[in-house]
């Protein structure tokens, strides 16, 4: 086969087959790190800080989880069927129950006073979660620290 056969064979192939390692790596990579001691969510989009934002994490007697996590489900709208129908708009979920979740209890964040789940100013839930949807959830992470 000559050169230049075998140069068309090569880039014939290079361009007709996907590249998902290529789109993947193009992706907008979303970072959200809670940092339970300092009660904060520091948001992070390729690796350049986004926001920053107050949060509520378990008060005494509970937990949040802490580790590396995945976006799971997410609602809109959810209502918790383990505390008396409590509203959690645009909950993202990461863990079995736990949710990073809009809540009204807006004087209560930058201190611990939920059950577990990471509360967030009912605007900066949305916001998460708007740009969740937009990166991918393959494309975010949760980052909890204590």
């Amino acid at each position: 086969m000559s050169l230049i056969r075998r140069c068309a064979v090569i880039a014939a192939l290079l361009f007709a087959a996907p590249l998902p390692a290529a789109t993947d790596a193009l992706a907008a990579q979303l970072v959200a790190r809670i940092d339970l001691s300092e009660q904060r969510m520091r948001v992070y989009v390729n690796g350049r800080r986004y926001s920053s934002w107050p949060v509520s994490t378990a008060r005494r007697g509970y937990r949040t989880p802490v580790g590396t996590f995945r976006p799971g489900r997410m609602h809109r709208r959810y209502y918790s069927k383990k505390y008396h129908g409590s509203p959690m708009p645009h909950s993202v979920f990461f863990y079995g129950g736990y949710a990073i979740h809009g809540t009204n209890a807006i004087r209560q964040l930058g201190r611990p006073a939920s059950h577990g789940c990471i509360r967030l100013h009912p605007q900066n839930a949305r916001e998460l979660f708007s740009l969740i949807k937009r990166t991918g959830k393959r494309n975010a992470r949760i980052v909890i620290t204590r």
